[in-house]
Formats: structure tokens, sequence, C-alpha cells
């Protein structure tokens, strides 16, 4: 089975090992860097999250083996978890999140119990809360979430100790943070969520629940959950957990839309009070039944991935899995030896250089889109000036272009760039933009520019075949093309040395739409749309 295409992305963290990354912690590409030891294929990229969802299983059954025997119905019943089968292989962010939440609520149990200070506990706590928080940020509201439901928590001297250790464990991560301006902050908390509000987001949210813990048996587990009282501290907890995360999540999909994903540390209550719940009582056959069933449709499907069925491969939720070899090796022909640069997303980027086992392609980011991990690695030092090949899923309109037909992943086209001319790393920011600009009028603006390349840039056009045009634009939403206009101010004489910031004075024209609005700068050179070489500034626009 191939790498999803968001695999392919964090197979390329571990080329470039470092203590965070744009997206998310580094546990993910810790755990493809020890499975590709082994091998270099997609089984070496999923390796350990396999062996690492084996010991969560085994953990999980400790946790709950002392309420209620029931190997039977513990083991259908985790197998109707569809969340459960797709990140006990696939290798992401939450696989390693899975797992050290598993190990956290074992340990916590424990914990919860003892009387009297425990070093062993308190060293296996830090390290598993470390293990959590290097593997996606969701692990602090888990954490959060814990310490709401029983303050007691914060008399015990044992406590304090296990958060100045997990601290001091995760202080590279943090000194990272700060070292690179906190991108991870600007993503989750500024980035993702600025969309514009549709019903869908929250139905969707809603609809998830179900279906990933059972489509057909979830919702008699949700019922048996709310059914079970809190006999002890552990329990309670579990439950606000699980409260806290739905009701968070809830809150969200009125900004943006959650993925299923995202909700994944509530669903280890949900299973742990569900099982218990059921395992005490009389189970309806039916109920078995309906397990029955779910688990084989989950094995169908599960087999419809592996399998390669030309009718299942039209499925778009099975499609994604195949036909990344096939492109990437249609690809590598056409480009002959250069260097590559895609053109929407990271993903498509990503996995050619997975299947063709370089590092050789580049994801051109644009203004339409966000940053990434592609914005930090010197992939782009190393193309720069160079001839690419420039290839993405539509048409370039020009007979120079090649067409390359894919039967999975459907045409591609592509051009030669000779010389390309790349500014994507340049930072700009501003210091003095107002808050509030009135519609139509020009402000003077004072920006700064800073190259971070070993190379003087210039922004001057003589004799260049790719020109440069210096421009800014505003945009309602962060996902959005916008508008953008090129700068009055005579520009093409700007030269910047190597690692050296400049500032200049500019003019920018207000937009004739009102309210709230995003404004951002971006260095474009043909044939691309624009980097996004800012951050997005709020700005309000106000009448005349």
């Amino acid at each position: 089975m191939e790498l999803h295409v968001d695999e392919a992305y964090y197979w390329i963290y571990n080329k470039f090992l470092d203590w965070g990354y744009y997206d998310h912690p580094p546990m993910v590409a810790v755990f493809i860097k020890v499975g590709t030891f082994f091998t270099q294929s997609a089984l070496g990229v999923r390796i350990i999250s396999i062996f690492s969802n084996v010991c969560a299983i085994y953990f999980l059954w400790q946790i709950v083996k002392p309420y209620t025997e029931n190997v039977w119905l513990f083991a259908c019943l985790y197998c109707s978890f569809v969340i459960f089968h797709v990140y006990g292989f696939i290798n992401s962010p939450d696989s390693p999140l899975l797992f050290f939440a598993i190990l956290y609520f074992y340990f916590l149990k424990g914990y919860l119990k003892e009387q009297h200070f425990n070093i062993k506990t308190v060293l296996c706590l830090s390290l598993v809360i470390t293990g959590m928080l290097y593997s996606k940020y969701h692990g602090i509201l888990l954490l959060f979430f814990t310490i709401l439901a029983d303050w007691k928590l914060l008399k015990r001297s044992s406590f304090w100790c296990i958060v100045l250790l997990s601290l001091a464990l995760y202080l590279p991560h943090i000194l990272w943070q700060i070292k690179n301006d906190y991108p991870s902050i600007q993503f989750h908390v500024f980035e993702r969520n600025a969309r514009e509000y549709k019903i869908s987001f929250t139905l969707d949210y809603l609809l998830s629940l179900i279906l990933v813990v059972g489509p057909l048996s979830g919702w008699y587990l949700y019922y048996r959950f709310f059914s079970l009282k809190n006999e002890d501290t552990f329990l309670r907890i579990l439950k606000f957990v699980f409260w806290g995360f739905l009701v968070f999540f809830f809150l969200s999909s009125f900004k943006s839309r959650v993925q299923a994903q995202w909700v994944l540390l509530a669903y280890i209550p949900l299973f742990i009070v569900g099982y218990i719940a059921l395992a005490r009582y009389q189970i309806p056959k039916w109920f078995y039944t309906l397990l029955y069933i779910t688990v084989a449709l989950i094995m169908v499907i599960r087999l419809a991935l592996v399998v390669p069925i030309p009718a299942l491969q039209k499925i778009k939720a099975v499609n994604v899995y195949w036909g990344h070899a096939d492109l990437a090796s249609q690809i590598k022909e056409k480009a002959k030896g250069r260097y590559l640069i895609f053109d929407n997303g990271f993903q498509d980027a990503s996995s050619y250089n997975f299947y063709t086992n370089t590092l050789t392609a580049l994801s051109y980011n644009p203004r339409t889109y966000r940053k990434t991990q592609y914005d930090y690695w010197p992939i782009e030092d190393s193309l720069r000036n160079k001839n690419t090949y420039f290839v993405r899923p539509y048409s370039f309109e020009t007979l120079e272009q090649d067409t390359i037909e894919s039967k999975l992943r459907g045409t591609w086209y592509g051009i030669n760039i000779d010389t390309v001319r790349l500014y994507q790393k340049v930072e700009i920011s501003c210091d003095n933009l107002p808050d509030t600009i009135q519609q139509g009028k020009k402000y003077h603006i004072r920006l700064s520019i800073t190259n971070p390349y070993e190379e003087e840039i210039t922004f001057d056009n003589t004799g260049r075949k790719w020109p440069l045009f210096f421009e800014y634009g505003y945009t309602k939403y962060v996902y959005e093309s916008g508008e953008f206009f090129e700068f009055d101010e005579g520009y093409h004489v700007l030269k910047i040395a190597p690692k050296q910031t400049k500032h200049i004075q500019v003019t920018i024209t207000a937009p004739s739409e009102l309210g709230k609005r995003l404004i951002m700068f971006s260095l474009r050179t043909d044939p691309f749309i624009g980097p996004r070489n800012s951050k997005k500034y709020p700005i309000y626009v106000t009448e005349n």
C-alpha cells in the first residue's frame, strides 16, 4: 500500500531532524527515522506506528481489566473503532499521540491511587507526558482537562515534580519555537481556523463523532458511556476529558472545519468507560451483530486499500493511497535530472521526493496558501538560479509544455524554467501599519526586508528573463487569492546583501471593501503567482 501524501511529508521531516517543525512537534519524524533505519520503504515509514499500536492495545487492556474482564468484547469493540484502525498503521503525529496518551492514562490510573511519593511513577508520567507533547499539541488539552477534573492534584508535591521534569524535557522544543518566532502558534492559532464559517463545519463534526467509533455500533456505545456512574476519580477524569474535547472542538467548528483525528484523545476515554459499562451488563446479541458487521466492513475497506482493484481505486478515499509512485516515475523521466517545483501544496512534492528517494522537489507555497516546512528546509537554496522543471495539475496554456498522463492521479503538465528566480524565504515585516484605514486613502508605511540567502538579492529586472514584482494585497480570509497591487515606488534599484535587512518606505492604498481585512506583502516572480513573504496582518477598513 502506497503512502498517504501526508506521510510522505513526514518522511521528509526525518531527513531534516529538528526539535520542531512548522506544522507539528518532531515525534513523528523520530518514529520514521527509526523505522527507515531498517528499510527505506512504506513499511519502514509505518513499522514503528504498527508496533506502538500493538503496545497501546496491551496497556489499554491493562487499564480496563481490573474493572471487568471480557476479552472478546474488548477485541470486537477495539476493532470497531475506525479511527483506531487508521492510526494503528498510518504514520502521522496522531499515531505516537495515540500511543503516549494510552500510556498516560495507564500511569495516571496508578498515580491516583498512590498515597506517597513514588519516584518511578513520577519518572514514567514525566516521560509519557513529554512524549505526548512531542507528538502533537493536542496533548496540552489532555493535561489541562485532567487538572480541571481533579484540582487536588495541585496539592501533591509529586505533581509539581512531574511538571518541572516534563518542562525540562520539553525545553528544546520551546527554545526552537522562540528561535523561529513561534511558527507553530502562528499557524495553529491564527491561520488554520481563519475561514468563512459554513454550517457543514459543525454538522460534519457531529456526524464524525459517531462514524469514527463505529458507524453502526457507535450510538449504543455512547448510550452505555453516559449510563455508567463515576465510581472513582479515574473514571471521573475520563468523562471530564471526553466532554472537554467534545465541547472544545464543537466551539472550534464555528471557526473552521474540525478534522476527525483532532478529537482522537476523546475516543480513548469513550472506549474505556464504554467498555466497562458494556461488560457489566447483559450485552444484547444484536449489538454483537452490529460489531461483527462493522468490523467486517472495516476489513473490506482495509483490503481495498491494499489490493489494486481498478473499480475501487476510483473511490476518493481509496484513490488517495494509489498512483503516486507511477506519477513520480513519469515526472522524473520528464525532468531529466533537473530540480522540480510543485505548485499545489506540500503533499505532491513530498510524494515525489519519497518515491524517487531524493530531495530534489520543492513545494512552492503561494500567497493563497500557508507556509509549510518547505519554507524552512534548504531545498530552495539548492535550486535557486538553476534550470528547473515546474509541474502542476492544470495547463500552462503553452505549446512548450509537457503533458503527463497518470492513470490514477490525472493529467499533469510540466515546463522548463531556465535560471529560476525565487525569493520564497525572504521575510518582510511592517512595524507601523495602522490598525484602521479609510476606504481608498493612501498610507505611508515602513517595511523591513530580510535576505536569508548566502548571496545578494536584487529587485532589478534588467536582463532577467523572469521579472520580479513587489506587491501588496488584501484578503478577507487567510486561504483566498485576494487582490494584489504593485508598489508605485521605484523598488527595482533595491539590492540586499546576504543575511542583511533593508528598511524602505512604501505607499499602500486602502481597499474599497469595508470591514475586517488581511494585508500581506509578496515578491512575485514569473511564472509563479507569488509567495507568502510576510504574515497576513489584520486591518480594519472604514468609510471615508
